[in-house]
């Protein structure tokens, strides 16, 4: 009896522990290192929501999220260490989610060929010099920084807008030169002013967030700019302190207002001063890789992500949207539909379709970065190079610069 009973046990075992077998395999195992907090309500929480979005839209998919990963919250920690205890886990994809990790990222790559790897806003994979397992992801914010840009130009009264800036790369000088060329046309076109008196600076703080001792404290550049008679001020930040900081000072009495950066929900700091918030929508992105590496069809690809024109802010299928603040008027946001629309006809390539990257444009130094009737290819609005399509290799594209009229500089 007591032999049977052995049996018996060992037979129930091995069922159970082919159960847990069978789970195991069905399990797609993914990770997603972000290079700040996953409730920052701003870039890494959006990267982090769309590691959730996938787990609810792919059976059997699990994340395995790493929260702060840079050298003040982190300072022994490496990327290595952190893709390796991943892959210990089973983690088959890997989203590192900032371009402080795109060199890291392809060199850890080529250590584990079996993993994929996606790194967002990196482009290692358009040069061809990335492993073949790894690939760049990145949405047209482009589109999203000219909405905050005329949203701002709408509602300033004093002329003076001011922008948060993190580090100087290409990425963040497309986009605070797409803020300035949205900001004078709307001021022009819709206002009835000159957009060469509008005054649109840039203070660039040395991070994507604070670092205390190391970086420009963004509470203090806020305050500086409201001091100095700036009624709206535009985050391109990855954290919360433009609209927190604008928030405070409205309630103190002041006619000021707020456009934060990354985030859907980032109005909700200081609703009744947000004018909107242009936001990442990394979900689809990240469902569509992961179905893909679960199905073995993946392939290496450098992904610069539209808007979904038909509806900038479909979860599903918007790589890129704008929510309306509570700060803009009816008539604001009837412009501002207007203002968009135009722009969804201009990326169809339709009749009477506004392209805003259409010269004559120079750069702060003088130079000409669009000719008269120029429109901006690709290359050159993501490495802010007119020059850019002649270009072999990296190190032959000359260091992105701001458009001529910005106040601030990239040195």
């Amino acid at each position: 009896m007591l032999k049977k009973l052995t049996v018996l046990l060992v037979l129930a075992a091995l069922v159970v522990s082919g159960v847990a077998a069978a789970v195991a395999q069905d399990e797609f195992v993914f990770g997603v290192v972000l290079v700040g907090q996953k409730s920052d309500r701003g870039w890494s929480q959006a990267h982090y929501e769309a590691g959730l979005y996938v787990e609810e839209n792919l059976p059997g998919a699990k994340m395995l999220p790493l929260e702060s990963l840079n050298s003040n919250d982190r300072p022994e920690t490496t990327l290595d260490q952190v893709v390796e205890d991943m892959v210990n886990q089973g983690a088959q994809l890997i989203f590192t989610t900032s371009a402080d990790f795109e060199v890291g990222t392809t060199d850890v790559a080529a250590l584990y060929p079996d993993v994929t790897f996606i790194n967002a806003s990196g482009d290692d994979a358009l040069w061809g010099i990335a492993p073949e397992n790894l690939g760049n992801i990145m949405g047209q914010m482009e589109y999203g920084k000219m909405m905050a840009g005329c949203a701002a130009a709408l509602k300033t009264e004093t002329g003076k807008i001011g922008y948060v800036g993190p580090l100087v790369d290409p990425e963040t000088t497309r986009l605070v030169n797409s803020v300035y060329l949205g900001a004078q046309y709307c001021y022009e076109t819709y206002r009835g002013m000159d957009p060469a008196e509008l005054e649109f600076s840039v203070t660039w703080i040395g991070f994507w967030f604070n670092l205390p001792g190391v970086t420009l404290d963004p509470t203090e550049v806020v305050n500086a700019y409201l001091d100095d008679g700036a009624d709206v001020v535009i985050s391109g930040i990855d954290t919360t302190e433009v609209i927190v900081v604008t928030g405070q000072r409205a309630a103190e009495g002041e006619a000021v207002w707020a456009i934060p950066y990354d985030f859907e929900g980032a109005c909700a700091d200081a609703p009744d001063i947000c004018l909107g918030v242009p936001y990442f929508n990394w979900g689809p992105a990240y469902l569509g890789t992961a179905q893909a590496v679960m199905d073995g069809t993946w392939a290496q690809s450098w992904d610069w992500n539209a808007p979904d024109w038909d509806d900038i802010n479909n979860p599903d299928t918007s790589a890129v949207g704008f929510v309306y603040g509570d700060g803009l008027t009816a008539d604001e946001v009837a412009t501002m539909d207007e203002f968009i629309a135009a722009l969804a006809a201009g990326a169809k390539g339709e009749d009477g379709g506004l392209n805003l990257w259409t010269g004559p444009m120079n750069l702060q130094d003088g130079s000409v970065f669009l000719a008269d009737g120029e429109v901006a290819s690709d290359a050159q609005i993501w490495f802010m190079d007119g020059n850019a399509d002649n270009a072999a290799s990296p190190d032959e594209v000359n260091a992105p610069q701001l458009l001529e009229g910005v106040i601030g500089s990239t040195e």
